[in-house]
């Protein structure tokens, strides 16, 4: 008895052990009743002897996907099952045998339900998708005050500005010297009518998604202001060099589009450094004229002038007697104090002209007073001034000196 009954525990362990293995390498499970009908089949066999080796043969547990579901009849041989009595035959098959497991149902489920998409869906979604953003980008719902508040403010240091109106600047002058004036002034002159088209038009219904290729990208220089009803100071940028460029000799118009890259940005900075000694403080300016300026951002910007236009006066080409060298660093202070003044002469906030306003029934753009506009054409001015009063020769500034 106790022999018997270690091996029936042996022979449900062993099929416990490959109910497992089986289960888990064809992700499938067998049902309760399969196990409750394998045990009940082992319990009605006849005790084994220790002579015998003869053991039953393992059911067919691992079958074909296709094949027949709900486990295996018996685990007994023929001849077992007829000596074994009627046990077996009395017993009830149950009719969830035959019946698919629920794994499998699952997986049919899903297999049925879930598909990858096809490449079509994944186009037709691609191209609808495109569609959607085009015409969201060229949509007047453009929210400029949103914009306008990401930006920098106008008293911010902002290096990034700064460094590109300092280049901007030099670039421009060194081309003047290096390009021949006429097609100097065609391509300013292109320029300049292009971006005054295209500041008028972002305001006006229609054209209001231009705002957002300003925003993409020169948000990292753009200003508040720029975004918020004025126009860019790149437009007047442009203007200012191109009139200079017009309007006087080419020495003068190289140093006055000099003092535009030097004294502007140099003189904004030390302005904003020293906001917090009063007595240098311009507040209500003169007649309008420096108001919100400083004498100490004035001074800075006039100082840093000086370096770069003594280079320029001492390896230029004299028409006369060359002048001293004192004479040439009083000339470079005067040039350089004259374009900081311009700088210092524009009021913060700008002058502009009135909203909605109207000459002949043609409403104005939003034109202001621009230090961009101002500083060249004033600086290269007093150039002839300052050379006049001083009987100085007419000079040839060499070329290349700023490349």
């Amino acid at each position: 008895s106790t022999m018997r009954t270690l091996t029936q525990l042996s022979q449900l362990a062993f099929l416990s052990l490959l109910t497992y293995v089986s289960s888990k390498a064809s992700a499938r499970t067998i049902s309760l009743r399969n196990v409750l009908h394998t045990v009940s089949s082992i319990s009605s066999q006849p005790p084994l002897s220790l002579e015998s080796s003869k053991l039953p043969p393992s059911p067919p547990f691992f079958l074909p996907r296709g094949g027949p579901r709900g486990g295996y009849a018996s685990s007994q041989t023929p001849s077992q099952t007829s000596s074994s009595g009627s046990s077996d035959d009395e017993t009830p098959r149950s009719d969830s045998l035959n019946e698919p497991s629920l794994s499998s149902q699952l997986d049919s489920d899903i297999d049925s339900q879930v598909s990858p998409p096809s490449s079509d869906d994944l186009e037709d979604d691609e191209e609808t998708t495109d569609v959607t953003d085009k015409e969201e980008f060229f949509s007047d719902n453009v929210d400029m005050k949103k914009m306008s508040n990401k930006l920098a403010p106008r008293n911010s240091v902002h290096f990034s500005r700064k460094f590109v109106h300092f280049s901007t600047g030099l670039t421009m002058a060194g081309l003047y010297q290096l390009v021949p004036k006429n097609i100097f002034l065609g391509v300013g002159t292109f320029c300049s009518v292009g971006l005054c088209t295209v500041e008028v038009l972002r305001y006006k219904k229609g054209f209001r998604w231009l705002n957002r290729i300003f925003y993409k990208c020169f948000g990292g220089v753009l200003r508040k202001h720029e975004m918020d009803g004025k126009f860019t100071g790149t437009f007047y940028y442009f203007a200012g060099v191109t009139v200079t460029a017009y309007l006087f000799p080419p020495s003068a118009a190289v140093l006055g589009i000099a003092q535009l890259a030097i004294a502007d940005p140099t003189a904004s900075y030390f302005g904003r450094k020293t906001k917090d000694v009063y007595w240098s403080r311009i507040e209500g300016g003169m007649g309008g004229l420096g108001r919100n300026k400083g004498i100490l951002g004035f001074l800075g910007g006039a100082a840093m002038c000086i370096p770069f236009n003594y280079a320029l006066l001492r390896a230029a080409v004299w028409s006369g007697p060359r002048p001293t060298t004192a004479v040439l660093l009083v000339a470079s202070t005067l040039v350089g104090m004259a374009g900081a003044f311009a700088d210092l002469a524009v009021p913060t906030p700008t002058l502009s002209v009135p909203k909605n306003a109207k000459v002949l029934g043609v409403k104005i753009p939003p034109f202001h007073i621009d230090d961009n506009f101002v500083v060249p054409i004033f600086t290269a001015f007093a150039v002839l001034r300052i050379f006049e009063i001083m009987a100085l020769p007419g000079l040839k500034l060499a070329p290349k000196i700023i490349w």
